[in-house]
This record gives structure tokens, C-alpha cells and sequence, in this order.
């Protein structure tokens, strides 16, 4: 049995932190080198849908659990069927004027780094160095025996060719590029194994109820130690993936912006929260720094 991913959660109850604005924001990261949190909210300008928004894609579909992936070959079959349409919708999308002024605002020294729990590589693709994909990425998949990683591209190509008359139409596209596809669709759709083993493959990605590799949560545990702040962008931190981080960074006294769209399940830890269009604030937030407050030691 599916079981839908956590869509909200019980607040503490205590009032919230005022709603700040982008001058409230520009604040804490000026002078600092602050790390930036990111989620799905970031992306939503650049056509991919967020999961928890009040359009979000969980108030619509059950993605994928890892469980159902690796317990069966029904279950593999409908994600590759529905993934192999939707994920050139991914790979097509640009980055927007939010994705481009972290990646200015990473150039200008404002930034320490940057960890995203988004799969859509925007952010690279903005030409921001050095960002810790907290949760993978769709343009990679790997092989659940040899692990041997392979880019998306070379297996579009063999899927393509097991698959020559496949059809369908894609009703939506959802953040982890799955899309709904008629289920009498799925059947005809063969799956293929990986070249070197005949292992299953799967897309670089951490699936609902998989775990971060503990290697990874612990870079970014790092990152957050070295930060002075952290900025979180387009993030409900509705999940203890993102939200862990936030939580270390107020443990340890150091100041949290929120910008979203809505409430977030860290907002009883931000200094301030800005809930703002991440595109024009973001843009805004770069011109204040640039303008007038003190710039900080360009990032080597």
C-alpha cells in the first residue's frame, strides 16, 4: 500500500516571528557567509511544481516510495514509464532570476555554499560551484547491484530503443519529473537492466522513505557548522531532511531567514521570515547587498 508523504504538521503554537521584509533579510546576510538551504519553491518559476504549496503535487499524486521501487518489478515499471516522459520536462527547464541570483550572490562572496534537497540541477545550471545535492539528481542513475553511475542521457537512449512505439500523453509533470500516465499506458512499457550487471537501475535520487547517505548529511552538518547564518529558500522544511539543518544552525545561535511562500515547519527557528515570490526577492535582495551594505570577501 502507498502511503502519501507528510503534506503538514502541528505547530508549537507560539507566535511566529514577524513577517520580514527583503531589507530584513539583506540584514543577516550581509558581512556573513551564509549558507543557503533550497527546496522546490525555488524551481516553481521555472515550471516545475513544488510538493507541498497549495497547488503542490502531493495534494494530487503518491510519488514513488523506495520501498515499492525495490520490492517490485510493477512498481519499477510504472515509475520508468511515467519518468521516461516526464523527465525532459525537467531537463529542458531553465534557471530563473531566483536561481540566478544565488548563483551571483555564491560569485559575490555573500554565500558560504549552497545545499539543495531540489533534483532538477538548476542550480548548477545557473553556474553556481560546489552545490551539495542533498537529494540526488534525475540527470544520473545508478545500479542497485554494481552501483556503477550513468548519466540519464544514456539510458533515454536504450529505453527509447526497447520501447519504439510508446505513447501516451502526460497529464502533469510533478518536481521528481514523474508525470500521470494512463495505467494501461504503463503495461506496455518495458524496462531495461543495467549493461554491466543486469542489476536494476534507478534514478540518482532519494525516494520518499530512503535515506541521505549519511556521508552527505554529514558534509552538510558541516557546512552548517562553518556558515555565520543560514538562508532558506522556497522550502517548507516539512520533512527532517531539510529541516535538521535549520535546527542545528538556531542550536548553535546563529541567525535563520526563511523566504517562502507560506508557512514552514522552521519558522519558530527563523530570525525572520519573508514570505515573497523567490524570483523578485531574491533579485531585490542582491541589488540591496550590492548597493548598500558592505561586501564581504569575494568566495575563491
Amino acid at each position: 500500500m502507498r502511503t502519501r508523504p507528510t503534506l503538514t504538521w502541528a505547530g508549537p503554537g507560539e507566535p511566529l516571528p514577524r513577517t520580514g521584509t527583503v531589507a530584513d533579510v539583506a540584514e543577516i546576510v550581509a558581512g556573513r557567509r551564509v549558507l543557503v538551504l533550497s527546496g522546490a519553491g525555488l524551481s516553481t518559476e521555472s515550471g516545475i511544481p513544488d510538493y507541498r504549496g497549495e497547488t503542490g503535487s502531493l495534494r494530487k499524486h503518491t510519488p514513488m516510495t523506495y520501498g515499492e521501487f525495490v520490492a517490485s518489478e510493477a512498481g519499477r515499471q510504472r515509475y520508468w514509464a511515467r519518468s521516461h516522459l516526464g523527465w525532459r520536462t525537467i531537463a529542458r527547464a531553465e534557471p530563473n532570476d531566483g536561481h540566478r541570483a544565488v548563483s551571483a550572490l555564491r560569485a559575490g562572496g555573500w554565500l558560504s555554499g549552497v545545499i539543495t534537497q531540489n533534483v532538477d540541477g538548476l542550480h548548477r545550471a545557473a553556474g553556481t560551484p560546489g552545490v551539495v545535492e542533498l537529494h540526488g539528481n534525475l540527470d544520473r542513475v545508478v545500479c542497485l547491484g554494481c552501483r556503477r553511475v550513468t548519466a540519464r542521457e544514456e539510458l533515454d537512449a536504450r529505453l527509447r530503443a526497447a520501447n519504439p512505439d510508446f505513447g501516451g500523453t502526460a497529464t502533469r509533470i510533478n518536481p521528481d519529473g514523474d508525470v500521470e500516465l494512463a495505467e494501461d499506458v504503463v503495461r506496455t512499457f518495458r524496462t531495461v537492466p543495467c549493461t554491466s550487471c543486469s542489476g536494476v537501475l534507478k534514478p540518482d535520487v532519494v525516494f520518499f522513505g530512503e535515506n541521505v547517505p549519511r556521508a552527505r548529511v554529514e558534509r552538510c552538518y558541516r557546512m552548517v557548522d562553518e556558515a555565520s547564518a543560514v538562508l532558506v529558500l522556497g522550502s517548507s522544511l516539512t520533512v527532517m531532511s531539510g529541516l535538521r539543518f535549520v535546527r542545528r544552525a538556531a542550536k548553535s545561535g546563529k541567525p535563520v531567514a526563511i523566504v517562502n511562500r507560506g508557512r514552514t515547519r522552521g519558522d519558530e527557528h527563523a530570525t525572520v521570515r519573508a514570505d515573497l515570490p523567490l524570483g523578485p526577492a531574491l533579485t531585490e535582495l542582491l541589488t540591496v547587498l550590492e548597493t548598500s551594505l558592505p561586501s564581504p570577501t569575494p568566495a575563491g
